[in-house]
């Protein structure tokens, strides 16, 4: 299977020709690149691991650098390394040894299982046929979660440097079934803002409204806020605004089978109405914010 294989880049960027627009996409979770040491070392079939996959939400959001921003995606898979954790929630229940003193390891994701070297897929299957050495644990940590942030970190800093302002847009998918609480309203896309707190209720809004006018049961907070990317990159304070996007997979994808569906190219071009509306609101909204500062 094409999705499958031993040699890949970790991760890439997609640079625009003309980094035009505040903004970074990121697609952390979508890496179907499977290495063949890992399937071999793990209990479940090539379908089975592939269950908590954003599956081709990095082509869902493709347009980002025709639009003048760039895109970052992950090419090695979420079932080997979630880059969307603190560096160190590790599962001591994984490991065949301690692990260090500054590992959390009693956090709720952690848990759960989806640390940052996860030990299960959705619906609690477990990944794995026997424990990992710790030293594998951390070289995973060392040798791709490390660099990862620190390739986030320079596409953030420079867009907050050429353009006073950087909207880091984290895009992720959700299982069909999701519904909101106390209710039957299925969700087709979830924005998360961490309660308010990673970008200003302005771009907020915006980001509902469009969507809603483009048809979808948009959301927000309920029940995805962000994780540890939107947590940790979102500062208004600070002109840092991080949104997360979760897509409904049912929409675009066949999620018993992992194959597009037929609508997968109409999900793609509104998607790109999105996130032309977004940039052109959030010109308007820094041309606003610099008058108000005069």
């Amino acid at each position: 299977m094409d999705w499958v294989t031993g040699e890949y880049e970790l991760f890439e960027v997609r640079e625009p020709t003309v980094h035009s627009i505040p903004f970074v996409y990121n697609s952390p979770h979508s890496g179907r690149c499977y290495p063949v040491s890992f399937l071999e070392a793990s209990r479940l079939d090539s379908y089975e691991i592939r269950r908590s996959e954003d599956c081709f939400v990095d082509e869902l959001f493709a347009s980002a650098p025709d639009l003048g921003a760039p895109l970052l995606k992950a090419n090695f898979p979420r079932a080997y390394l979630d880059v969307n954790r603190e560096p160190y929630e590790l599962d001591p229940r994984m490991f065949d040894g301690a692990l260090p003193s500054y590992a959390n390891i009693g956090s709720m994701r952690v848990a759960g299982g989806l640390g940052t070297v996860p030990r299960i897929v959705a619906e609690n299957m477990d990944i794995y046929a026997h424990r990992l050495s710790v030293e594998e644990g951390l070289a995973r940590i060392e040798g791709i979660y490390k660099p990862y942030h620190t390739c986030l970190r320079r596409l953030v800093s420079r867009t907050h440097a050429n353009h006073g302002m950087a909207v880091l847009i984290d895009c992720h998918s959700m299982p069909g079934n999701i519904r909101l609480a106390g209710s039957n309203i299925r969700p087709d896309i979830i924005i998360g803002d961490r309660y308010g707190t990673s970008a200003s209720a302005e771009i907020s809004r915006a980001a509902l409204h469009f969507l809603e006018e483009l048809g979808f049961t948009a959301v927000c907070n309920k029940p995805y806020a962000g994780g540890f990317i939107t947590e940790h990159y979102g500062r208004p304070i600070r002109s840092l605004h991080a949104l997360q996007i979760e897509v409904n997979r049912a929409l675009y994808v066949d999620e018993k089978t992992f194959l597009k569906a037929a609508d997968f190219p109409a999900m793609q071009s509104a998607l790109e109405i999105f996130m032309r509306q977004l940039a052109a609101f959030v010109s308007e909204y820094a041309i606003d914010m610099a008058l108000a500062a005069e």
